[in-house]
Formats: C-alpha cells, sequence, structure tokens
C-alpha cells in the first residue's frame, strides 16, 4: 500500500486544483473512477480469477494502486488537454521559487491545523480506553458513523473556501461573505437533520455492527451526545474552510490548539475523573468543544480581517 502514497498524493492535490478552479464535477467524477475501478480489481486481485492469481491483502493493495494511479492519468490529461478552467503548459514546471515559498508558508500551517485536530482525538480515545474495551469499542463505532456522515459536510465546506478564494481575488469580499454565510446555513440544515435521526434512532446503527449488549450501550450514548453538537461543528467547519480560502491557515490552527488541546482534553478529564461523570464526560466534552470552536471561529470572522489577507 505504500507504494500507491505518490499517487494518493496527487489523486488529492489535483483535484484540489480543480475544486479552486469551481471545477468540482470533475473532481467528483474522478474520484467514481477511481473507486469504481478498485471495487472491480478488489475481488479479482484478492481471490484470484482464471491467470490472475488471488494475491490476498496483498491484491487489495494492488488494486488500490491501480485505480489510484489510473485516476492520476485522466487528471494529468485533462490539465494539459485544457478541458477545465486551469489549463497546465510544459512551461509551467519549470519552479516559480516565490510561489514554492509562499505554497510552503500556507501549507505547513495547514498541515499543523490538521494535525493538531485529528491528534486531540487520540488524546480522547485514550482517556476513554481507561474505562475498557467495551466502552472504546462502542465509541469506535459512533466514530466511524459520525466520520461517514459528515462527508457530505465536508464537501460543502469545501465550496465555502472555493468561493471565498475567487472572490477575494476578484476584489469582492462582500460577496465572498455572502457566500460563506449562505453555505453555512445550508450545512447546518443538511448535518442538523442528520443529528436529529442519529438522536432518534442510535440503536438500530450501533447493532449493524455489533450484538454485544454492552458495546451497544456505550455506542448510543456516544453517537446521541455527538450528535448534539452537529449543528456547531456544521458551521465551525464552513468557517474554518473560509479563512482557509482567504489564505489564513494560521488563525484555524489557532483556533484549533486554544479549543481542542488547551480545553476540550483538559475538560474531558476533569469531567471523567475529578466531577465523576466518566466516559459520558469525555464524550460531553466533544460536542463543547465544537461549540467552542464555532464560537470563536465567528467572532474572529465578523471582524472581518480575513477580507484583507493577500496570498
Amino acid at each position: 500500500i505504500q507504494g500507491s502514497t505518490p499517487a494518493i498524493l496527487m489523486l488529492f492535490l489535483l483535484n484540489a486544483v480543480f475544486r479552486g478552479a469551481g471545477d468540482a464535477a470533475i473532481a467528483m467524477r474522478v474520484l467514481w473512477i477511481a473507486n469504481f475501478i478498485n471495487l472491480i480489481l478488489d475481488p479479482l486481485f484478492i481471490f484470484g480469477f482464471g491467470p490472475v492469481p488471488g494475491m490476498g491483502v496483498t491484491g487489495a493493495a494492488v488494486a488500490t494502486t491501480v485505480g489510484r494511479s489510473i485516476a492520476v492519468v485522466i487528471q494529468l490529461v485533462t490539465l494539459f488537454r485544457g478541458r477545465t478552467r486551469v489549463r497546465v503548459q510544459w512551461r509551467h514546471l519549470k519552479p516559480d521559487w516565490p510561489i514554492l515559498h509562499n505554497l510552503t508558508r500556507l501549507s505547513s500551517t495547514g498541515m499543523l491545523q490538521y494535525l493538531i485536530a485529528t491528534a486531540s482525538w487520540v488524546g480522547i480515545v485514550r482517556l476513554i480506553s481507561t474505562f475498557g474495551t467495551t466502552i472504546l469499542a462502542g465509541n469506535t463505532i459512533a466514530v466511524r458513523i459520525i466520520m461517514f456522515t459528515i462527508l457530505p459536510s465536508w464537501g460543502i465546506s469545501n465550496a465555502a473556501a472555493t468561493l471565498v478564494g475567487q472572490n477575494l481575488g476578484a476584489g469582492k469580499p462582500d460577496r465572498a461573505e455572502s457566500a460563506v454565510w449562505k453555505i453555512g446555513v445550508y450545512n447546518m440544515t443538511f448535518l442538523g437533520t442528520l443529528g436529529i435521526i442519529l438522536f432518534s434512532i442510535p440503536r438500530p446503527l450501533i447493532s449493524l455492527f455489533t450484538q454485544d449488549p454492552g458495546v451497544i450501550e456505550a455506542g448510543v450514548e456516544a453517537l446521541r451526545i455527538f450528535s448534539v453538537g452537529y449543528l456547531f461543528y456544521a458551521l465551525g467547519m464552513v468557517l474554518t474552510q473560509a479563512f482557509n480560502g482567504a489564505g489564513d491557515t494560521r488563525t484555524p490552527t489557532l483556533i484549533n490548539v486554544g479549543c481542542l488541546w488547551m480545553f476540550e482534553i483538559p475538560a474531558a478529564w476533569v469531567l471523567a475523573h475529578p466531577l465523576g461523570f466518566g466516559e459520558t464526560g469525555v464524550f460531553w466534552s466533544v460536542p463543547v468543544a465544537d461549540g467552542l470552536v464555532t464560537l470563536v471561529a465567528l467572532w474572529i470572522f465578523k471582524k472581518g480581517a480575513w477580507k484583507l489577507r493577500k496570498v
């Protein structure tokens, strides 16, 4: 699977180019092609068929690499043939050191931003693990369901970054702000509706993955509590992507440090142990921290300094 790493990087990098140019449909089609090829080749390479030998787990890795590599080839052909709003020519491959320096500056804080957000979950899982494997398993199932349901919401939020970047580049900051508010309403409507569904029927969803009564109870509690924060999370991710689209990756990074590391993890520990709420306290720290992220991002966004960013 390590061999597919360059293909994975190129796949998501070039899709970001398409989205930034306003051609999100192309990015979506490329991912469809990659996943479709993967679905076809997986059973063929894993179990074997005719002259193709079964390779087991290795076959799954080969199928993934082939699917994503073909998708990257399609992306490159599309870019070089000018079938999108961005056309790449051979002369563009010459290194432009000022631009590379600017990209490195922006991407370094961007990487740190997501690293902090992801690593905060590691701290939460470590706290939950102190209450036993049953609670940990229930939490894991709940988180997997959460991650699956918010994927469309991430796509909606990415539109905020694209529209902010395009409108600021066109010298229309007011239109950029208007786009963010509209996307925020759409995302809150979508994710808020999902939150109501998850809160209402968590048991059937958790039961799809396990029949262990203890795991089901833990998963039901976690899923209900996490879903409470969906409205906050919906607006928060849109605002964060708006900052990123304006080239201000530093602000979301600092928000994540303050709200996720300096607040969420200590609050989870205090609620779980000194205050005696156990795993329930850890669960509640997640939507509370998400709410804090949204409120801080909203306060900074309304101040409007992001409109003056130059990339």
